[in-house]
């Protein structure tokens, strides 16, 4: 029972959305943890970096372009990993975007664009590669949540209600898949130092009310989110179903903060 149990060794992961930001950190941290680690995302190019940078780790991976989507690329991509590798343990749902507007105009095409992504493609790879975990009956489901899955943020409605869906789900496919030997949890990342968040809220007003709202008072780096997702993946997580994991410098317990 010992830390062993941590090790990803014989593991074979696919990390959706694994070659930017949060995905392409995980998969990477899943890789060093062990996995063979199959990263996943619409542009080839960038697949193929992230595939080589596994491979320098000593571990195996392949080079396939996917889009949450579409279910017909999704299968296909299942069955190169179960092709190449005999099997899947390890499934992380990492593909999303954000998109800020007041609600009131927010266009209803813009809408469903952004749960179509967020919320549905999420649910397409949990069939998609649950069924094959279900015949195994073994399976890690990593989906990634939000702050947004807990709380308003000001004038992304859209993506916090497609992110609170995704808790909801995780929650749901856990009790339905318990029963096949498949653990199915969440991680809520808070606010992460990324080239995009560099942007938005770096000397903002909203960057200021986020860090005096984080009890941490920074912004994490995303290697941060690592050790939260080999628990998650690992055997030492194996009575661990339907919960989310907030990786967040206390945020959500934050109330006065001085």
């Amino acid at each position: 029972m010992g830390y062993s149990r941590l090790e990803l060794n014989g593991r074979v992961a696919v990390v959706i959305g694994g070659s930017s930001g949060i995905g392409r950190t995980i998969a990477l941290g899943l890789a060093q943890a062990g996995a063979d680690v199959v990263p996943t995302a619409r542009r080839l190019e960038q697949v193929e970096a992230v595939a080589t940078e596994i491979e320098a780790l000593g571990r195996r991976s392949l080079r396939v372009a996917s889009d949450v989507t579409d279910r017909n690329s999704l299968e296909t991509l299942s069955r190169a990993a179960v092709e190449a590798f005999g099997k899947v343990d390890i499934l992380v749902n990492s593909a999303g975007y954000n998109q800020r507007a007041p609600t009131l105009d927010f266009p209803e095409a813009d809408w469903n664009r952004l749960l179509e992504t967020n919320l549905n493609g999420t649910l397409r790879a949990c069939q998609v590669f649950g069924r094959h975990m279900i015949e195994r009956r073994y399976g890690r489901i990593i989906n990634i949540a939000s702050m947004g899955s807990f709380l308003a943020l000001f004038e992304v409605a859209a993506y916090c209600a497609s992110k609170a869906g995704v808790t909801s789900l995780t929650k749901s496919l856990a009790v339905e898949w318990a029963r096949h030997g498949i653990c199915v949890n969440a991680i809520a990342p808070g606010y992460f130092r990324t080239a995009l968040t560099e942007k938005l809220l770096s000397g903002t007003p909203r960057g200021e009310e986020i860090l005096l709202r984080t009890p941490m008072k920074r912004y994490g780096e995303l290697e941060e989110l690592v050790g939260a997702a080999i628990f998650l993946a690992s055997d030492a997580a194996s009575f661990v179903t339907g919960s989310t994991l907030a990786v967040d410098g206390g945020f959500l317990a934050s109330g006065v903060n001085q």
